[in-house]
């Protein structure tokens, strides 16, 4: 499939459907963008997410977004067989950390924490061995 507009947002979307008020559901959501073309021409109207671009235009939230495809961040990790212990992309990018990014490893009693390289350690119970 393929898109057949970008799907508005935010205020346009807001002065949009405003304009659009006699149209039939189908027909606004379409106008609004929230439609896709298969290669065989049928369209498909995703009603789903132009109702919540809608709420979210008014101010009304879903909490967190929902990851787009593929798993999901369980924020629990196992020290792999050579020993390494990997925190994945889907942590790194939750957090907005860019390639190079620099963290000083604090082991606290039951914990490990990684802290910024230049900023201020706010909770400091870890052991000076580290």
């Amino acid at each position: 499939m393929t898109d057949s507009s970008t799907p508005l947002t935010g205020k346009e979307l807001l002065e949009r459907v405003k304009d659009l008020g006699n149209l039939s559901k189908t027909d606004m959501v379409q106008a609004c963008g929230y439609a896709t073309t298969a290669k065989n021409g049928k369209v498909r109207t995703n009603f789903t997410a132009f109702y919540e671009a809608l709420l979210e235009a008014k101010g009304l939230s879903f909490g967190e977004e929902r990851p787009a495809k593929g798993r999901q961040a369980s924020f629990k990790v196992k020290v792999q067989g050579n020993g390494n212990l990997l925190i994945g992309a889907a942590y790194t990018k939750k957090l907005n950390l860019e390639p190079g990014a620099e963290f000083e490893i604090k082991l606290g009693r039951k914990k490990i924490s990684l802290i910024p390289v230049g900023s201020v350690d706010e909770d400091d119970d870890t052991d000076e061995a580290a």
